[in-house]
């Protein structure tokens, strides 16, 4: 069966953009997608959207929006997907599913998102929408309210880790310094971080403003081809392995400080990519909130449950540690457009492979791993890339 690699994207500028809905800010990364793939729009076999939507704009059906900025995919069948915030993934396997099923040879994998639009109560509510409406509506805070109330419920079992939450959140802020893409280039310092004030007060439970990931805009672009059509272009990032595994929508349901389903997608995509965490040289994660990024760090198995905090402590995720985590400043420093998000992960990390990360560099990167979620580790996304041109 053939496969589908990375051959080449482009990603917008995230934060408050001045384009003024997702069409505009898709127009502006095509042209640029294309060229970096050395391809043309007459190529493209199919496209593939994930955009979340839900109520920040009045305008659906959005895959149709692709060929308005190019009139040579006017033909080109389109699908938009949604799968919460790992919706970007949801439409790159999708694509990936195109390609390996023999259907295509070149696809484009689109992730776009327009917040800043909302009023802020509003996105609150809609993002909401992710949650298991019927136990979990009624939470202050929108999933701010509910990563609080899981950061309040490990502390309660395991300690206060407010100082290693911050840790956290001072590093990827380090780290998106140095990312020309991110929406908050600025290097906040640990003291900061970890001291509540009037610029950093609590939003929900223990978490700070600075333990939140930012509403932003933003889009973000992957050309996909087969392995043949592949080694024909100027670059190939190939997939070891890739997982999703979902687990139950209701927070009741389940232990949530597990995160099960992340653990098993973990657990999975290493054994299908015959590798160990060892063999990573980079990660990037979905640190929606500091303290997902904590849990991740147990169900990626650099530390058994209720460990987390060493990890952060120990320097392991620093750029300069054992497994950087984040060189891009993760989504706390890069920002959040729901449906660009998983699309973005997958472009930094093939960046890093393909020696084009600039200051974001993490040495000699050879093999890097993703992890997008879609609420509260319900869809579970991870995939292991590797360069092989």
């Amino acid at each position: 069966m053939t496969r589908a690699q990375i051959v080449g994207w482009s990603h917008s500028q995230f934060g408050k953009a001045e384009a003024p809905d997702t069409e505009s800010l898709i127009a502006g990364i095509l042209g640029p997608a294309l060229e970096h793939a050395g391809i043309g729009a007459e190529d493209v076999d199919g496209i593939f959207v994930g955009v979340f939507n839900a109520g920040f704009s009045r305008q659906d059906f959005q895959a149709a929006l692709v060929a308005l900025a190019d009139e040579r995919l006017r033909y080109t069948p389109a699908i938009r997907y949604e799968n919460a915030c790992s919706t970007g993934s949801a439409a790159l396997y999708g694509a990936m599913d195109f390609i390996e099923s023999g259907r295509g040879r070149i696809a484009l994998v689109v992730g776009a998102e327009k917040m800043t639009a909302t009023p802020t109560a509003q996105v609150g509510d809609i993002l909401l929408g992710a949650s298991y409406v019927k136990e979990e509506a009624e939470v202050q805070g929108g999933f701010a309210g509910l990563f609080g109330q899981i950061a309040q419920s490990y502390f309660q079992r395991y300690g206060d880790q407010s100082d290693a939450l911050a840790m956290i959140a001072a590093k990827n802020h380090a780290n998106g310094v140095h990312n020309p893409y991110a929406h908050m280039r600025k290097d906040f310092g640990f003291d900061f971080c970890n001291t509540p004030s009037d610029k950093n007060p609590h939003v929900a439970g223990p978490l700070r403003r600075t333990d939140c990931s930012l509403v932003s805009d933003g889009a973000a672009i992957l050309v996909l081809a087969d392995a043949e059509t592949a080694q024909t272009l100027n670059r190939a990032i190939a997939f070891r392995s890739r997982v999703q595994a979902n687990d139950f929508l209701p927070m009741s349901r389940r232990d949530v400080l597990e995160f099960a389903g992340a653990r098993r997608a973990w657990s999975q995509a290493l054994e299908q990519a015959g590798l160990s965490l060892d063999d990573l040289n980079l990660v990037e994660t979905h640190d929606c909130f500091t303290v997902a990024e904590m849990l991740e760090y147990e169900a990626m198995g650099l530390a058994e449950r209720g460990q987390g905090h060493r990890v952060i402590r120990e320097g392991i995720t620093a750029k300069d540690g054992k497994l950087p985590v984040n060189a891009s400043g993760g989504l706390k420093s890069k920002g959040h457009p729901i449906g660009a998000t998983g699309v973005s992960m997958h472009v930094m990390a093939a960046m890093q492979l393909a020696g084009e990360a600039g200051d974001m560099a993490v040495k000699d990167a050879r093999i890097a791993g993703v992890f997008n979620m879609g609420g509260v580790a319900v869809a579970n996304y991870c995939s292991i890339l590797e360069r092989v041109k």
